[in-house]
Parts: C-alpha cells; sequence; structure tokens
C-alpha cells in the first residue's frame, strides 16, 4: 500500500464570484519530490496558503498524515512538519547562520542564550546535510544559494517532513543552482517530502519523481517524469498545443545601427560590439560577468569613462536614461518590479510615463489621446488586463513585462535592450514574449538581450556575444551555437 502524506479532496477558494482554487482532488506520496506547474494564475500560489494555513478554504478537505482537516492555521500547519520556502527570504541579515536557523527558539542554558549551543547544533545539522558552511558568519555576508540553504536549514530543525519550494533557482546562478540541487537530494535521502514550484521544466525533469499541473485553477493531470514530454507539459499547462519554442529568425539584417568601440568604466573594460537594423544580438556569459553593466552604459544610466558609442552613425554619449529615450534607445531591465515600474500606479500611468510631453497640450494632459495610446498598446502586445486603470502590481509577471515594453514603444525606440526579459514568467507568457521580439525585429527595430537561460539565449539570438569578469572574450555565429562553447568562453577569466 503506497504511502500517501498528503490527500487534498474537492479544495476550493473563492473570491466573490472568483474562483482562485476550483475542486482540487490530488495526493502526494510520502518521501517523493513532486513538482507543481501552471501558468501565472492557475492556483499554484493559492494551494501554497491553503496547505500553510495563511488563507482558509472555501470548500474541501485537507488530509495529512491520515488525519483530514477542513482548514489549516499557520500554527497548527507548523507543527504537523509543512514548510515554505519563498523567493523573498525571511532571514535576519546581521544575525548569524546558527541564530538565523533557530530564531524564535533560542537555545539556552539555565535560562541564558547559549551561542555556544546554538552553534554547535547548527554545525550538526550542516553535517547531517552535508553543507559546508560557517555557521558563525552573518547571513549578510553569503551568496543567494547559501542563504536559500540557510532557510532549509531552519525548516529541518523544526523538523519539517513536508517542505513546499517556490521558485527557489529563480535568483541562482548555474553553479548555485547545482549546490542546491544537491540540498534537494540530501532530502530526498532523508525522506523529506517536497513540493517543487517551477517555470524551468528541465529542473522539473531532473529533480522530480512527479508532476501535477494546475490550469486556471483547476486540476489537471498527474504525471510520472518519465511518462511525459516537455512539449505535452506544456500543452496541459496552457491549455493547447504550443507552436515550437522559438520564433524563426528571417535572417535578413539591414545595416548597422549601433557600435561601441573599446567602452570602459568601473565595472565593464575595453567592450566593443556592433547591432544591425531588424537582428537580435544576444549576450551570454555567467551572473557577475558584465552583461547588466553594459547595458546600463548603453542606456545612460551608467557613465562611461573611456571609449565610444555610435548610433545611426552619429556619435552617441548618453548621459542619462532620459536622453537614451529621446534618441531611440530603451531598456527592459532585469528587475521589472523595482527598476521597471510604479507597481502602485495603472496600467496607463506606467505606459505613458516617459511620453507625457506627447500627451499633452499646452501643458495639460490631453487624457483622450492618451487612453488612446495605451489601448493601442494594450491590444498589439495582448496585455491581459480589465482595463488601463488596473493597478500593475495586480497583473501577472508577462503582463507586467509587457507593460515596461509598451512604456519603451511609446518613446519610438529603435533599440530594446532586454535585460533577462522572461525571468519569472510562465512557459504560456515566454511564448508570447519571444514572438513579440522577433516581431520588433521584423519591424526594422534592433534587439540586444541578455540572458542566464541557455536555451532562450540559442534560441532567440541571431548571434551572440560571450562576457567574463567585464570584458567581451568573444562572438558566435548562429550555425556555432552550442551551450558548451558559450560556457567555455564565459568561464575564461584573463
Amino acid at each position: 500500500m503506497e504511502d500517501i502524506i498528503l490527500r487534498v479532496q474537492g479544495l476550493s477558494k473563492y473570491y466573490a464570484k472568483v474562483k482562485a482554487l476550483d475542486d482540487i482532488s490530488m495526493e502526494i506520496k510520502r518521501g517523493e519530490t513532486h513538482a507543481l506547474c501552471g501558468e501565472n494564475g492557475a492556483g499554484k500560489s493559492t494551494f501554497i496558503k491553503l496547505l500553510t494555513g495563511a488563507i482558509l478554504p472555501s470548500s474541501g478537505t485537507i488530509e495529512f498524515e491520515g488525519t483530514v482537516y477542513d482548514k489549516l492555521t499557520p500554527s497548527l500547519s507548523m507543527r504537523l512538519g509543512i514548510a515554505v520556502i519563498y523567493q523573498e527570504f525571511s532571514l535576519v541579515p546581521y544575525l548569524t547562520v546558527a541564530e538565523n536557523i533557530f530564531y524564535g527558539r533560542e537555545r539556552s542554558r539555565m535560562g541564558i542564550r547559549s551561542i555556544q549551543q546554538m552553534n554547535a547544533e547548527a554545525e550538526k545539522l550542516c553535517r547531517d546535510m552535508g553543507v559546508e558552511i560557517n555557521v558563525k558568519t552573518k547571513v549578510c555576508g553569503l551568496g543567494v544559494a547559501y542563504q536559500q540553504i540557510v532557510e532549509i536549514l531552519k525548516a529541518v530543525s523544526k523538523n519539517a517532513k513536508f517542505i513546499i519550494m517556490d521558485e527557489p533557482t529563480a535568483p541562482l546562478t548555474l553553479k548555485e543552482t547545482e549546490i542546491f540541487f544537491q540540498i534537494i537530494k540530501k532530502l530526498k535521502e532523508k525522506k523529506v517530502t517536497i513540493i517543487f514550484i517551477s517555470h524551468r521544466l528541465e529542473e522539473v525533469f531532473e529533480l522530480c519523481d512527479r508532476v501535477t499541473v494546475f490550469c486556471d485553477g483547476r486540476f489537471i493531470t498527474t504525471k510520472r517524469t518519465e511518462e511525459v514530454t516537455k512539449k505535452a507539459l506544456i500543452s496541459y499547462m496552457v491549455g493547447r498545443e504550443l507552436t515550437d519554442d522559438y520564433p524563426t529568425s528571417s535572417g535578413k539584417f539591414g545595416d548597422v545601427v549601433f557600435e561601441a568601440r573599446c567602452v570602459s568604466n568601473k565595472r565593464i573594460h575595453d567592450i566593443s560590439f556592433k547591432v544591425r537594423k531588424g537582428e537580435v544580438l544576444g549576450i551570454g556569459g555567467l551572473v557577475g560577468a558584465g552583461r547588466t553593466e553594459t547595458a546600463r552604459a548603453v542606456f545612460g544610466a551608467d557613465p562611461i569613462t573611456s571609449g565610444e558609442f555610435l548610433f545611426q552613425g552619429k556619435k552617441y554619449v548618453p548621459k542619462s536614461p532620459k536622453e537614451a529615450l529621446g534618441l531611440g534607445i530603451g531598456l527592459i531591465p532585469e528587475d521589472r518590479k523595482k527598476q521597471g515600474l510604479i507597481l502602485e500606479a495603472s496600467v496607463k500611468d506606467n505606459s505613458v510615463i516617459s511620453i507625457l510631453g506627447k500627451c499633452s497640450r499646452m501643458g495639460i494632459i490631453d487624457r483622450k489621446n492618451e487612453s488612446g495610446i495605451v489601448k493601442k498598446y494594450v491590444d498589439e502586445l495582448r496585455i491581459k488586463t480589465p482595463g488601463i486603470n488596473q493597478l500593475v502590481k495586480n497583473l501577472s509577471g508577462g503582463n507586467q513585462q509587457k507593460v515596461v515594453l509598451a512604456k519603451m514603444l511609446a518613446t519610438n525606440c529603435e533599440i530594446l535592450i532586454f535585460d533577462e526579459p522572461t525571468r519569472g514568467i510562465d512557459v504560456g507568457a515566454k511564448q508570447e514574449i519571444y514572438h513579440l521580439i522577433r516581431e520588433l525585429t521584423l519591424q526594422g527595430k534592433s534587439v540586444i538581450m541578455i540572458s542566464s537561460e541557455m536555451p532562450e539565449l540559442i534560441g532567440m539570438s541571431d548571434r551572440i556575444l560571450v562576457m567574463a569578469d567585464g570584458r567581451m572574450k568573444g562572438e558566435i555565429g548562429r550555425e556555432e551555437f552550442s551551450q558548451e562553447r558559450i560556457l567555455e568562453m564565459g568561464s575564461e577569466i584573463d
């Protein structure tokens, strides 16, 4: 008989007439790593909140280790051994690893807080998990991967037997991801049950035993990972069969429209490259290689100390992003929420913030003209929103990215720089972004695309420049594209 640790029956959550989760029934086996996949808005976050007691179900039951509950509370969920590792960590930066692990449960001797005991217990926990980390180090001095490991150690120290991981590898480099995978495998050896939520399907197939798909708040299917293909899984997630992952390039490019000549500043050194009209120029390399810094220099966000840019044959010295936008160069930044959007503002206000002058007559905003411009881009970019006055914070990641793009297109940019264009975006929205990028090049616009996702970089680029240690290491033509070549060049350090 199979050992089922979690079984939900008819689990639903309604907000007024909106069904966030609709009659979900499924089960998870003890000790398995179980992927939960679906587009943004599929119901994954609602499901997590129900399991952790953050919200109450409208109907249905949750059975955990044989006991049936009609609802869970945060304290009950914790006592049962259910823990969540969110993308945003709940660590105290200026406390040590050991202090964070036992935060709120400090060890003491004779009523006095004992750092020595906490350090000893934390070191034993690290040995048991195969983790090499100095427990006396302050968390603020750790990389993202090790901060995440501290979160896991904290959960294990509470005797967590059921850990939910929400997009755990999204902020990690390739090397950090490998470290994280080793911890997952160690947890599996200890028969800890894991729900693994990720948009990176390659990770689902590498790590998980089974995968469950939600779509529009409904349960679609549960499959063993060896019994389903990536294409079939995507089809389940989006409710339709998708075409090829990446739209085909026309292979027809115009003249050089932008050139960097021996550009340097504090972060980048002697950078030279050219961009042709109608092409996607990819920039690859490891995190910290200088890719984002190059984009910021082109966009006028960071000053250059030597070298020069040429834009449409003329010398271009960007003094600010405003000046770059005015000339026709736009940036869709890596962190759209912090750098690309005003989350508390509407779709309309975010879209026209860079062109208020064009929407005004004698210093007064023409609301009709403003709304017309925004509706044009909402339609062209297929932004899913109840209306142009909807707050951007309420949109999915893919639609937020489209609003940033609308803001850039409204300025009539000829060169668009995409820094990690699909980070944190579900698979269906990714394809929409890919097609939008290719449509832009067919209109004669040029795209510079920075991506840490190797298949994306190879699938979308017409040429790839590889960076390492703030320097350009070389260029790869489309006929020579390979992950091995990019990684080889990206790991070369002078």
